[in-house]
């Protein structure tokens, strides 16, 4: 009998189209993800629970604002707002929630990332 109690699936890879592969991968290994390829067009990074971000150069312009398609949870969001507003990274004030705290913060080539504060139950 497994005493296993991660839930049975997982999300395994998530893409992110960029023009810069080299800045985006600074961006998020510099705020707490691990470097597992890094190329000039194309990186893999690794996030908690084991699910890859996988960063590719775009041929095409991505406008600058635009919403990841994915958002970040962090254990501790006064403590991850405070490292990305030190980075002198633009931020939106934490809005305090029912479920979540939050915050947006914006990458170097302008993806708008929402960072959340964690509810997870259990090990992940």
């Amino acid at each position: 009998m497994s005493t296993d109690v991660r839930p049975d699936v997982a999300v395994g890879h998530i893409r992110l189209d960029v023009n810069d592969v080299p800045s985006e991968f600074s961006f998020f290994v510099k705020h707490g993800m691990r470097e597992i390829l890094n190329r000039d067009n194309f990186a893999i990074l690794e996030l908690r629970g084991g699910t890859h971000l996988i960063l590719q150069k775009s041929e095409d312009r991505v406008e600058a604002g635009k919403r990841t398609p994915f958002d970040l949870m962090v254990d501790d969001i006064d403590a991850a707002y405070s490292k990305y507003t030190s980075d002198g990274l633009s931020t939106t004030p934490i809005e305090r929630g029912n479920i979540h705290d939050s915050f947006t913060v914006t990458t170097p080539t302008g993806y708008v990332v929402p960072v959340n504060s964690s509810h997870v139950a259990g090990p992940v």
